[in-house]
């Protein structure tokens, strides 16, 4: 069940490193960057525009690092929902600690591979397309990775696509031979068929 809330992860490796990124998505990011973001000058945010900042509980006002902070407005996202990105120090307790603020806001913790979901659910990606994004991000040579990289382009869900049209185009001439014997038919199935299998094992 796909549920219209706001959820959080944290989008890069756990551990040291110079920078780590905890991805929001969902109705209530502009009003979370409100609350937890303070932007080094006055202004709201605009979309697909990074923002230097700090990141502060609005509880206790404590300052919990230094951040450049991007809104990314749907349906422009990897999502098609809005999407905000907090990029802080990496870190393990610094990063852990930013993303408790966030769900404290009221956000869910994210499912594994629910903004891949989500990207499907609301219409950016396929099927195919889902599958490569874990296929590039598995990805331990240059020919499986220029392999996924492909399938994310959609080059095989454009194969597949023909691949239907044709068959259903195919069953039509077809059920159109056997139901209407009488009818003079213009278009051969004969050819059209021949046509389908050609490009099937192109395709294969």
């Amino acid at each position: 069940m796909y549920l219209r809330d706001t959820i959080a992860a944290i989008s890069t490796p756990i551990g040291e490193g110079g920078i780590s990124i905890i991805r929001i998505s969902g109705p209530d990011c502009l009003s979370i960057a409100d609350r937890i973001f303070r932007r080094s000058r006055d202004g709201g945010l605009k979309s697909h525009r990074f923002y230097y900042g700090v990141i502060f509980d609005p509880d206790s006002t404590t300052i919990l690092d230094e951040a450049m902070v991007v809104l990314m407005r749907g349906p422009h996202s990897f999502t098609r929902e809005d999407v905000l990105e907090l990029h802080c120090h990496g870190g393990y307790l610094v990063v852990r600690r930013i993303l408790a603020l966030v769900l404290r806001q009221g956000v869910r913790l994210a499912d594994p591979g629910e903004f891949t979901k989500r990207a499907f659910l609301n219409g950016r990606i396929d099927l195919v397309q889902a599958e490569a994004i874990m296929d590039i991000i598995r990805s331990k040579s240059e020919m499986s990775l220029n392999l996924a990289q492909h399938q994310r382009e959609g080059l095989l869900s454009r194969h597949l696509f023909q691949l239907k049209e044709y068959l259903l185009s195919s069953l039509a001439f077809l059920e159109a031979f056997i139901d209407f014997p009488e009818e003079d038919i213009d278009v051969s199935a004969k050819e059209h068929i021949a046509e389908y299998r050609f490009l099937t094992s192109y395709v294969g």
